[in-house]
This record gives structure tokens, C-alpha cells and sequence, in this order.
């Protein structure tokens, strides 16, 4: 009995979810909409070039978030006159990845930049990423010379760059 009480209202549901025909108007068909696509990008190589802009966002600020702590990490290491050999030996290290990661997001915003240098459907979009590259020349002197905190500033501006140039393109 217990089943059937739970069965009936579920299958009386079932019977209302259902459309009739009877049940809706007939509608007339509307007018396609003229959708003006000056601002959408509708060539293949813009719209790679968005999504370009849109991992490179992704690279830099993702790491910019890594490198405040540990840039801290490194400084305080280095200010630290009781550092014994492994701390110091550990913190070369860790300056070394933070080298090869800011020549990696750099190799990656050169071809991004180089993209839109050569691409055509791209090309007038090059003044708002423009300088993406030296920027993160910059970031690399300036964690060269031991100033990984300095070094995250040329890459907020980097990210600057390439959100101007996506509010270019749309």
C-alpha cells in the first residue's frame, strides 16, 4: 500500500509533464533577428587569437599569484645571515625556476605578440599588446638582479595589455 501511494502521485506528474497539442496556441513563426557582427569575431584566426590573449592571461596572472610568495620566500632567505648551506642551496634553486618561468611566460607572450604582428585579421588590434615582450624583459632583469618582488610589476602591466587588447577585439 505504502508503494502505491508513493506510484500514483509520480505517475499523475508524469501524465501533466508531458505537452498536449491541444494544450498550446499555435504561434506564428518570428522574423529571424538581424544580429550585427562588426564586434564579434567571426574570422578563424581572431578568434585564436582571443583565445591566445586568454590563456596568456591565465599564464601570467597565475603566476604572478605563485610568485608573491614565493619571491617572499627568496628575499627572506637571502637577508637571512644564519642560512645554513641546504636553505641556501635550496633557495638557488627555487631563483632558478623562477628565471626559467619568467623565460617561459616570456617565450609564450613573443609568439603571441609575433601573432599579431603577422596575422592580418589581427594586425589592427597590435597597439594594445604591443610591448608585452619587453615587459617581461623587464620582469626577467629585475628577478636577475634579486628583485623577485619588483619583478611581478611589468607583469601586471602585461595583463593590463592583453585585457585592453581583448576590449579592443570585442
Amino acid at each position: 500500500m505504502k508503494y502505491l501511494s508513493f506510484v500514483t502521485p509520480l505517475a499523475l506528474f508524469g501524465l501533466f509533464a508531458f505537452p498536449t497539442v491541444a494544450q498550446k496556441p499555435r504561434r506564428m513563426p518570428a522574423p529571424p533577428k538581424v544580429v550585427s557582427t562588426t564586434n564579434l569575431p567571426s574570422d578563424s584566426e581572431l578568434r585564436a587569437g582571443v583565445e591566445n590573449v586568454g590563456i596568456q592571461i591565465k599564464n601570467v596572472t597565475k603566476f604572478i599569484f605563485i610568485l608573491g610568495g614565493v619571491a617572499s620566500g627568496i628575499e627572506s632567505i637571502d637577508k637571512d645571515p644564519k642560512a645554513n648551506k641546504a636553505s641556501l642551496e635550496a633557495n638557488a634553486a627555487n631563483k632558478q625556476a623562477v628565471m626559467q618561468a619568467i623565460r617561459n611566460l616570456r617565450a609564450g607572450l613573443a609568439t603571441l605578440e609575433v601573432d599579431f604582428r603577422v596575422k592580418p585579421s589581427l594586425k589592427k588590434y597590435l597597439p594594445q599588446i604591443q610591448g608585452i615582450t619587453e615587459l617581461a624583459a623587464q620582469s626577467e632583469d629585475l628577478a636577475a638582479a634579486s628583485r623577485f618582488s619588483d619583478s611581478g610589476k611589468p607583469l601586471l602591466l602585461i595583463v593590463e595589455k592583453l585585457a585592453d587588447t581583448l576590449v579592443a577585439i570585442h
